[in-house]
């Protein structure tokens, strides 16, 4: 009877797994795909009205955002997000390295005071960060005491600041990547390349930070294409003399009812993102084919 009874089973197994995937699937559907696909087709079509759209096909939104002033708003959106990506690696990466090499009760304490910023608003923390920037502000009375400076520097509303406001958002997401890559690191390895004449610091290049590498990347994806699209960054800390793509899309949306346009941009701008997942997949899918080799 056991035996008779146990494909059933298996068959019941199954069926009931798929139809707990159903919801999910359903979800997916109506949440993710669905809106996808509008907002493809959405591009295709133009603006009639204020608040109208015409269902005819055109790829006259694309074209526009040929035009020098979109394409230099691409162009500085790229930019800050590589300025940003390369502070948040130099500060995050080492970090999160040395993190791993803490003791355990230490390593923690380090987590949960890097956690405790998410428990308020991102909204919140900038305007936090408006304060030490503004003129006469935290910054510049400690400046001043200690003589590095005369008077206050304007720092507040400037390029300079909307780089620290990305430092400061994205940070955790390279130093939490980097740590779950080294916290795994072999310690043994790093020893037989220093018993082959390794310095400590060749270890480290030929050892760790290969081995460490796609905890690095994947901070970088989870650092760089957040940073194009983080416009209330720009608004908070820039005063709207930076403009990203995110900062466009919105404006269209809101301000210009250009619902088309809107969505070529989105577009685009998911394009962009995906070519980088892209990339990421192929390094790393790289990287894990040496390690068999």
């Amino acid at each position: 009877m056991k035996k008779n009874g146990a494909p059933a089973d298996t068959f019941n197994r199954k069926r009931a797994f798929s139809a707990a995937l159903i919801p999910m699937y359903l979800f997916t559907l109506v949440f993710v795909l669905g809106p996808l696909v509008y907002m493809i087709a959405l591009s295709f079509m133009r603006r009639q009205g204020s608040w109208g759209i015409e269902a005819a096909f055109n790829l006259n939104n694309y074209r526009r955002i040929l035009l020098p002033v979109y394409l230099e708003t691409f162009r500085q959106s790229v930019k800050l997000a590589l300025i940003s990506t390369i502070a948040v690696i130099a500060v995050g990466y080492p970090f999160g390295y040395f993190m791993a090499r803490l003791k355990p009760i230490w390593r923690n304490r380090v987590m949960v005071l890097l956690i405790i910023p998410f428990w308020t608003s991102a909204l919140m923390r900038l305007y936090g960060w408006i304060i030490v920037f503004r003129a006469n502000g935290v910054l510049d009375t400690i400046l001043m005491k200690m003589r590095i400076t005369d008077a206050p520097l304007r720092l507040l509303y400037t390029y300079p600041a909307v780089v620290t406001g990305m430092i400061y958002g994205l940070l955790p997401f390279m130093i939490y990547s980097v740590f779950s890559s080294a916290e795994k690191l072999d310690p043994s390895l790093t020893e037989a390349a220093r018993i082959m004449g390794a310095g400590r610091f060749r270890a480290f290049l030929t050892v760790n930070l290969p081995l460490t590498m796609p905890g690095l990347f994947s901070g970088v994806i989870l650092t760089f294409i957040p940073s194009m699209g983080l416009y209330y960054m720009a608004d908070i800390l820039g005063g709207n003399k930076i403009v990203l793509v995110g900062n466009l899309i919105r404006d269209q949306l809101l301000n210009v009812h250009d619902w088309p346009f809107a969505a070529a941009i989105s577009v685009v701008l998911m394009i962009l993102t995906s070519l980088f997942l892209y990339l990421y997949r192929l390094i790393t899918r790289s990287g894990e084919l040496e390690g068999l080799i």
